[in-house]
């Protein structure tokens, strides 16, 4: 080959200078000699701008080193602008598009309850003994005779059945200095044993103790109303948790009883448009257009004729005062697939008011993933889902609290769904679950459960947009004759007529609605575009000086490595030799090199090669370009040249 041939030497001993190889004795792949050629050739041909300032002005230093300054410099700007790009990128920003869309809609589910607790016949004696308590506790509080509140049947005291375990009492305020302790006490009567709870000295509340009596503390609230509120209602779930399981209808529950009238869509309601179940606080509650709901209502007309009108019953009969304060209808508006949650979204209507609700509705799309904490069904939250419907955030942390509420205190609580073979709380069975469920109440709050960060949000959510306005109902030249109608056909009779009647009004205001969706701010292009830019801006340069600055690099390593390469083999060329071994290649002459690294012409008439010939030297240094010409053997030197003399064929 040609890369084989040595360059054949004359008479003449003395060596001649190495040629240059020629166009056609170049081989495939070539390096620099060293790193200056590599530079000197990368900043000739290259296409970034600036660079042949660094090898065009080498003969001015003051210039060369303005420039390669320069260079430098724009090269780290160029560099900071691409880490500030990669950093934006990492972050995952998102971009929320508004998309605003109309069309059919469907109606969403209105529950209403009647803001009245029922009384239940199995459990009737056990609430007429906490209604008598709750009468002497008012008295020994307050000096209050609520005899004419309850309806409780009149029973003495000792005709209880058991005193209740957790009684309300007056404690001393701990956060009142000494000095006005001592000024109260001697201004309050010695014959009083049970003095007014108004003063600022004192606060309400009742003792909670754990299993075995070690840890206690006052649940204590610093308004009475609340304090008597908060322990009736306690005293009432453990009464309520001894219904039977069974027990699934109340006696009073037909739907004319509480609503007059239901129209949707100037069309009439009927038994298939809503379902029924009971609170323990709101009472009987109604659920219009719910996922039980056979034709889902839709709404092609906005206005309040072509929406939910309802007239309802707010007169209060057998009901709970210390558990229900207010009076009136509670109503709440919500997906199909969603619960009610009547104390999270929900809000009281007044008696004697019509009030007219429009809604708007509004989507939002999240993303997942790196982009946003979000879940598209829940899957993947550690916690069980108690409730037969979608995930929703509320339903997640609901089912949280209930999970921590079976796990720590071994028993649910009465006001969300409860696991299977799960007891709700009672304090004849759990007598320290009062303890255990104000301590985790607490905690839940103050997100040390972790319920607040299990549960995430789902990644797509439909809301509604209330407003709401009110006007009286019916007015006063019109409310005889409304309310004669309604004594006719409802059996509606009552002394004050305006309180025991209100009317609801849901309907969509329009129906444009607002699609708000998120995507992400920087793609993969838009980092590439980015990144271009700033390139172009820098060294006003393409792809391709990507590429050349890519294969200057990769020059840069290999002549490193062959420099490398060099040294360690002229240091070991031999095991053991040491430095020794170095000192010998040094001094070896060319022609002792095996004819693999310098190969030589065969000839028939050449001597063969003796035995003792020395093959210690396995590896010479690199045949670079930086080495000579292969001289030829003495004995053929003389034959060549007479062999093939010029001038003949």
């Amino acid at each position: 080959m040609k890369g084989d041939k040595c360059e054949e030497q004359g008479p003449d001993p003395k060596p001649s200078a190495p040629q240059q190889p020629t166009e056609e004795e170049e081989a495939l792949i070539e390096f620099h000699r060293s790193y200056r050629d590599l530079f000197q050739f990368f900043c000739n041909n290259t296409t970034i701008h600036g660079a042949i300032r660094l090898v065009c002005s080498q003969h001015n230093r003051m210039k060369t080193a303005f420039w390669a300054v320069l260079w430098l410099c724009t090269f780290g700007m160029m560099y900071w602008q691409f880490a500030l790009l990669f950093e934006e990128y990492f972050s995952y920003p998102v971009s929320l598009n508004i998309n605003l869309n109309s069309d059919k809609l469907v109606f969403p589910a209105v529950t209403v309850c009647t803001l009245n607790p029922y009384r239940y016949t199995q459990i009737k004696g056990e609430l007429e003994d906490l209604d008598r308590i709750t009468e002497q506790t008012l008295f020994d509080l307050y000096k209050y005779n609520a005899s004419s509140t309850l309806v409780a049947h009149p029973r003495g005291r000792r005709e209880l059945r058991e005193p209740l375990v957790h009684p309300l009492q007056r404690l001393q305020d701990p956060g009142l200095p000494p000095a006005a302790r001592r000024v109260r006490s001697a201004t309050s009567s010695l014959r009083d044993n049970n003095p007014q709870v108004n003063w600022k000295d004192w606060k309400i509340g009742f003792k909670l103790c754990n299993q075995n009596k070690s840890d206690c503390f006052y649940q204590t609230y610093s308004s009475g109303v609340d304090a008597v509120r908060e322990w009736y209602r306690f005293h009432y779930i453990n009464i309520l948790s001894r219904l039977p399981d069974t027990f699934t209808s109340l006696e009073e529950d037909k739907l004319g009883n509480f609503i007059f009238n239901c129209r949707f869509n100037q069309v009439s309601c009927n038994q298939a448009n809503y379902s029924h179940f009971h609170h323990p606080i709101y009472g009987n509650c109604y659920t219009f257009n719910g996922e039980n709901n056979s034709n889902l209502w839709m709404s092609s007309m906005p206005g309040i004729d072509n929406g939910l009108t309802l007239t309802l019953r707010t007169e209060q009969n057998d009901f709970i005062p210390l558990l229900s304060t207010v009076t009136g209808a509670r109503v709440t508006v919500h997906g199909q697939d969603e619960p009610p949650f009547m104390d999270d979204g929900g809000f009281n209507l007044r008696p004697g008011v019509e009030t007219s609700i429009s809604m708007r509705k509004e989507a939002l799309d999240r993303l997942g993933g790196n982009y946003g904490d979000c879940t598209s069904n829940g899957s993947d939250i550690p916690v069980k889902n108690l409730y037969p419907s979608k995930y929703t955030q509320q339903v997640c942390i609901h089912s949280c609290f209930q999970e921590s509420m079976v796990k720590e205190c071994g028993c649910a609580y009465i006001f969300y769904p409860r696991p299977k073979h799960v007891e709700y709380c009672d304090y004849k069975k759990h007598d320290s679950w009062g303890y255990c469920y104000y301590k985790l109440q607490g905690a839940f709050s103050s997100d040390r459960l972790g319920c607040f960060t299990k549960c995430r949000k789902p990644c797509s959510v439909t809301s509604y947009q209330l407003s709401a306005g009110y006007s009286r109902w019916p007015s006063v030249t019109s409310q005889d004759w409304v309310f004669q109608m309604l004594s006719l056909q409802n059996n509606y009779t009552i002394k004050n007529k305006r309180n025991g009647v209100a009317k609801l009004n849901i309907f969509f205001k329009e129906l444009n609605y607002k699609t708000n969706s998120e995507s992400p701010s920087v793609t993969m292009v838009t980092l590439l575009s980015n990144l271009g830019s700033q390139w172009s801006l820098w060294f006003g340069s393409s792809v391709l000086s990507v590429v050349e600055m890519a294969e200057f690099i990769f020059d840069l390593l290999v002549i490193t490595f062959l420099l490398l390469l060099r040294r360690f083999r002229s240091r070991y060329w031999s095991p053991g030799r040491g430095g020794r071994g170095a000192q010998e290649v040094a001094s070896t002459p060319a022609s002792s090199l095996p004819s693999r690294f310098c190969p030589q012409p065969s000839s028939p008439t050449s001597a063969p090669t003796s035995p003792n010939t020395s093959r210690a030297l396995t590896a010479p240094p690199p045949a670079y370009a930086t080495l000579g010409p292969c001289p030829a053997p003495p004995s053929l030197a003389g034959a060549s040249s007479s062999a093939f003399t010029p001038g003949e064929p």
